[in-house]
């Protein structure tokens, strides 16, 4: 390493955005191709470079910040803002969906039958499945913030365990989730109703599969004694997240499912 006189940290030149690049773009139109042509090729080739970028940006960050020593105090500050304004930007994002659906629910045109849910829709049952995924995730809350201060604490074991419960519940929210949407007796393709449910739930969806893969890391990182009591950003992050999706949970329940029914 090139000797420098100040505490940031100027990163190696990376394959990775690349690679992610053209992942992300064999993914959505592999999609594409998928919806409209029945072809998995292109999906299938997005998806394992973005599993062999992933590990490998990973490795490389996990590299940086506990073995080399990278992470300083400012560059851990610098990427504590860098992550607050990305959880910013994903609360944006979902307001759309949000902004989509009280646009057609609040005042209901001819063509929905004036009425909402649409007339021919039946909707879901918000207080079967909805509001057990609802407990799930309240609880999967409970446990990620006990493994938070299991790591602030020193006590390791505790720590372990309790990451491992919250993956479980969430491996169980989109275990539910999947159940749900088999069982659903509208589709994607029934009007605003179908579409702005399953846009908005299935980016929910979404964030918690991400989410689940970012504390699974976490936890093999915690096994490793990669975190300490002051130095654990990687889980902090994480944790941030795992509320972010939890706390748009809450709003997804109240408006789709009990209010939209």
């Amino acid at each position: 390493m090139a000797h420098q006189t100040h505490p940031y940290h100027m990163v190696d030149p990376s394959p990775w955005p690349l690679t992610g690049a053209i992942a992300a773009l064999l993914l959505t139109s592999g999609m594409a191709m998928w919806f409209h042509f029945h072809s998995i090729i292109l999906l299938t080739l997005g998806l394992i470079l973005l599993i062999l970028t992933i590990g490998q940006w990973w490795r490389d960050v996990i590299r940086e910040g506990t073995f080399q020593g990278h992470h300083t105090t400012p560059v851990q500050k610098g990427l504590r803002y860098g992550m607050i304004l990305f959880i910013i930007s994903e609360v944006l994002f979902f307001m759309g969906f949000f902004w989509a659906f009280y646009h057609a629910s609040l005042a209901p045109t001819p063509e929905l039958g004036a009425m909402w849910p649409p007339a021919g829709i039946t909707p879901l049952n918000p207080f079967e499945v909805p509001l057990l995924n609802t407990a799930v995730l309240l609880a999967s809350g409970v446990t990620v913030t006990w493994a938070h201060h299991s790591i602030m604490e020193g006590e390791r074991k505790q720590a372990v365990h309790s990451l491992f419960l919250t993956i479980i519940l969430g491996g169980y929210f989109t275990f539910l989730q999947a159940v749900e949407y088999y069982e659903a007796p509208f589709t994607i393709a029934d009007g605003v109703y179908g579409s702005t449910f399953f846009v908005a739930t299935g980016f929910h969806g979404l964030h918690v599969i991400i989410g689940s893969s970012f504390l699974a890391v976490c936890l093999v990182r915690q096994i490793q004694y990669h975190f300490t009591s002051t130095h654990h950003f990687g889980f902090e992050a994480a944790a941030w997240y795992w509320h972010f999706v939890d706390v748009v949970w809450l709003f997804l329940y109240v408006s789709i499912y009990w209010w939209g029914s």
